[in-house]
């Protein structure tokens, strides 16, 4: 077979365009070598480990033991720090503790602090004493959102510009896998161990982060470091709430994940009760989705840059929503492996690309000044639905079935999308474009 000859104008095969991509392709080799993207996949591995142990992974253990479904739902409410963490960030701004300095000083406590509570986790019983457990997923959510505050921080403070984008993918694929370690392969192990010994070995993970710390470089500061409250709280907040539309964005905040947040609180439950064993649900729902995740963020960053953000979160809203829908067919399926593989392919895949968007909306609503305590804000806002509203949905599943519950959850994404809208419209034409 002859090969067609290659048009003059494809810029992909011109010797000029590949010559000076050379260089480029260097950088990125030379920045993905570095020891700060190493030191940030494992930092995002630390941030990722504690907060299914008090979630999914609970949630099971709790499921398996008999724990009432209405309880179940309440214990949503133990991560009620990740929604207030906004309110002691600047304290980390503000003091530096006499060891290992601004940032690892208060990382080495934070993750001290996760290992001791989370074994505490593994020597309480959820069947008999459900609000002792409570009480000690309460502290893990504390010290972990603390941990998450300082290690943002981190992260924003010892990149360069130019290897921000780089690190933050580095940082999401520690958190992923950090959270496929606390819930797949979790799940695993609880049917070949008990649960407490599950949670002993998921405690001595918190090792990973604790070493990474102690290696770590404090980052140089390029700024004073607050002198007073004023400084570290009051100006970020009110430079904030001074943008026309303020109110608006933090309500889309809100409200964009809302319908999946609400079905991944029953997910676990759901899965059980469908009849698949945990080391199906560890198999399939938890490592197969690891790899639709990971691909939906990728696609979904590729998207970005093709279409714009708000483009990209119109048409990712649109598809969580109906991925959620799926859950109310794999109810009427039942039991059906392939049935579950397809659906959690599609969830994963469109959750990967929905927080990939919404991750980047976030950062673009940030001043570079205030980084931390706005991000804090936000990324606090973004917890509320697993937090508060995710809190029913036990009795919800109850009241409405499996089938009913799911299609509610598939309808609670559309405010949302319709206030995404509303602010873009007002915006012209050019909002769709960034």
């Amino acid at each position: 077979h002859s090969t067609p000859p290659t048009p003059k104008n494809n810029s992909l095969h011109s010797p000029k365009q590949l010559s000076s991509s050379y260089p480029f392709l260097m950088t990125v080799l030379k920045t993905l070598l570095q020891k700060n993207m190493l030191i940030t996949l494992l930092m995002g591995f630390s941030s990722g480990l504690p907060l299914l142990l008090t979630g999914k992974t609970l949630q099971a253990w709790m499921t398996e033991e008999g724990v009432d479904l209405k309880v179940i739902g309440l214990f949503a409410l133990v991560g009620l720090p990740y929604t207030l963490k906004f309110l002691w960030a600047p304290l980390f701004d503000r003091f530096t503790l006499p060891f290992l300095g601004r940032r690892r000083g208060w990382l080495l406590v934070t993750q001290i602090c996760l290992a001791l509570t989370i074994a505490l986790m593994a020597f309480s019983r959820p069947s008999e004493a459900p609000w002792l457990m409570a009480f000690f997923c309460l502290v893990v959510s504390f010290f972990s959102a603390s941990q998450d505050i300082v290690v943002d921080a981190f992260r924003r403070e010892s990149l360069d510009e130019k290897e921000l984008g780089l690190g933050s993918t580095f940082y999401i694929y520690g958190y992923r896998i950090a959270m496929w370690i606390a819930g797949a392969l979790a799940l695993i192990l609880a049917d070949q161990m008990s649960w407490s010994s599950v949670y002993l070995l998921m405690a001595s993970f918190a090792a990973v982060g604790i070493l990474t710390t102690l290696w770590a470089e404090e980052p140089k500061m390029t700024a004073a470091a607050p002198r007073t409250l004023k400084e570290a709280v009051v100006e970020p907040l009110k430079e904030f709430f001074q943008r026309t539309g303020a109110f608006e964005i933090l309500l889309f905040i809100l409200l964009f994940k809302l319908g999946d947040t609400m079905a991944g609180a029953m997910a676990t439950p759901f899965y059980l009760q469908m009849g698949f064993t945990k080391s199906e649900i560890g198999t399939i729902a938890k490592t197969f989705g690891f790899f639709s995740t990971i691909g939906g963020g990728l696609l979904g960053g590729i998207l970005i840059l093709r279409y714009g953000i708000l483009r990209c979160l119109f048409l990712f809203g649109i598809l969580q929503a109906a991925s959620t829908a799926c859950f109310a067919l794999l109810a009427s399926a039942g039991h059906s492996l392939l049935a579950l593989t397809w659906v959690i392919a599609f969830e994963d895949l469109s959750g990967g690309m929905g927080t990939a968007a919404f991750v980047a909306y976030m950062a673009t609503q940030t001043n570079k000044r205030f980084t931390a305590t706005q991000y804090a804000l936000l990324s606090s806002l973004m917890g509320v639905p697993r937090v508060f509203i995710a809190t029913p949905t036990g009795w919800m599943a109850e009241q409405m079935g499996w089938h009913g519950f799911f299609l509610f959850c598939a309808v609670a994404a559309i405010p949302g999308l319709l206030l995404l809208s509303l602010m873009s419209s007002r915006q012209g034409d050019r909002a769709w474009k960034t």
